[in-house]
């Protein structure tokens, strides 16, 4: 699959972009209604099902150990049991978790394998300094995947996301980014004169390969049209210092400055959408009662302390979260009623089901806050006793973004909120 740097190689090109920032000037009238944000999730090797899943149905249900940094949650949160995205069990799927689709089978959808993130951030972007912020520390699991099938690459350390978020370009920086963008500019301008040519004298099949360095070129063209106004515009202030005091770096400060950035960058609206991953090589031992590796937790043997040490690893992933939303919903909406949990849709999850088994059915799912009518937590399966494709609920969350797609991927219908149903 072609990214944009290969298109411009291809025609001899030398493309040199900073990271992206988004191509809309604060003056668009569609920064004047009140935003929905989108905040993901995930971690890679899903999650001991019987601390993840309530054991009971509806809105009245006791919160397992996993999950109950998130009881104050109660009334704006929907627990999913038996989604899945119909896959064979197994490491390698859990890259499919905001698509529903392989690479190697994308080509048979019309969205190939881009995830949801980026289909609302394509939306949403425009309006925002970055489309999106994705973030994993260590090693990336691979969350996000744009629409060439390329996978999104996330800050690993927390300085790196405050660089580019947050620190200020020196005025030798910002003549150089103007310089770099007249650069690009022109070969854009290049390629564009060349391309028609190239393409007709392509064959059947060649002229297929090169639609996808048109639409490639179709988006830098965006990303370039007005990004100049962005380079002589400061970014909002934030301290990162704080988190780091004292002689320790533990895993909780480390996420602590994350989960927070992110806050902050929706609260400022520098982004609409981000991604927070937990990485299958962080260290947990910083957390109470942990002192295996995260994989090894996972291959447990149903032996009581290894599953201990799991549930501690994934109940610290959650109250992570838990914090954030806490964050998120202190801060009251600008333009609307309540706070920005309300206008914030929030899905935690993983593309594997539990990584004991390596079972990639019944994948532990959540939604919090975004304003819809939450149904507690919901049994998703069909009079037939059938999973529901976990495509069904991202179908419904992006038309809670304003897009509406009759269909996404693997979806089989779409999910009501108020009946917990497809």
């Amino acid at each position: 699959m072609f990214d944009r740097r290969s298109i411009l190689q291809a025609f001899g090109g030398t493309l040199t972009l900073p990271m992206l920032e988004s191509t809309a000037s604060a003056a668009s009238p569609a920064s004047a209604t009140t935003p929905t944000r989108l905040l993901i999730v995930a971690n890679p090797f899903g999650a001991h099902p019987e601390h993840f899943f309530p054991a009971e149905f509806g809105t009245d249900f006791h919160f397992p150990k996993t999950l109950s940094s998130l009881e104050w949650l109660r009334d704006r949160i929907s627990i999913l049991s038996h989604t899945d995205h119909n896959m064979k069990s197994g490491h390698g799927r859990e890259i499919a978790f905001l698509s529903g689709v392989l690479p190697e089978t994308s080509a048979a959808f019309p969205e190939k394998n881009m995830s949801i993130d980026q289909i609302v951030a394509r939306h949403t972007g425009t309006h925002t300094r970055f489309a999106s912020v994705n973030a994993c520390l260590e090693r990336s699991i691979r969350l996000s995947w744009n629409a060439n099938g390329v996978d999104i690459k996330p800050f690993t350390g927390a300085q790196r996301m405050y660089d580019h978020l947050f620190l200020n370009l020196t005025a030798q920086q910002r003549q150089q980014r103007r310089q770099l963008l007249q650069q690009n500019r022109s070969i854009l301008d290049a390629v564009r004169e060349q391309f028609s040519g190239v393409r007709k004298r392509a064959s059947k099949n060649d002229q297929a390969r090169l639609d996808l360095y048109a639409n490639s070129l179709r988006d830098l063209e965006q990303n370039l049209v007005d990004r100049q106004q962005w380079v002589d515009r400061d970014k909002p202030k934030f301290d990162l210092s704080g988190y780091f005091t004292g002689s320790d770096i533990t895993i909780d400060n480390r996420y602590n400055a994350v989960f927070d950035m992110v806050a902050y960058a929706f609260q400022t609206d520098l982004t609409r959408v981000a991604t927070i991953g937990f990485s299958p090589e962080l260290s947990y031992t910083d957390v109470m009662g942990v002192t295996r590796g995260y994989h090894a937790c996972t291959h447990n043997g149903k032996k009581e302390d290894t599953v201990a040490e799991l549930v501690a690893i994934e109940s610290f992933q959650i109250a992570q979260l838990s914090r954030c939303l806490k964050k998120l919903d202190e801060i009251p909406e600008p333009r609307a009623d309540g706070s920005m949990l309300d206008h914030t849709v929030v899905l935690f999850g993983s593309g594997m089901g539990y990584g004991g088994t390596h079972s990639n059915r019944n994948l532990p799912v959540l939604v919090a806050g975004g304003g819809f009518n939450h149904c507690g937590h919901v049994d998703t399966r069909d009079a037939g006793g059938d999973n529901m494709p976990l495509c069904n609920l991202f179908l419904t969350l992006l038309r809670r973004f304003g897009l509406e797609y009759d269909q996404f991927n693997q979806s089989s219908g779409s999910f009501d909120f108020a009946t917990g149903k497809a």
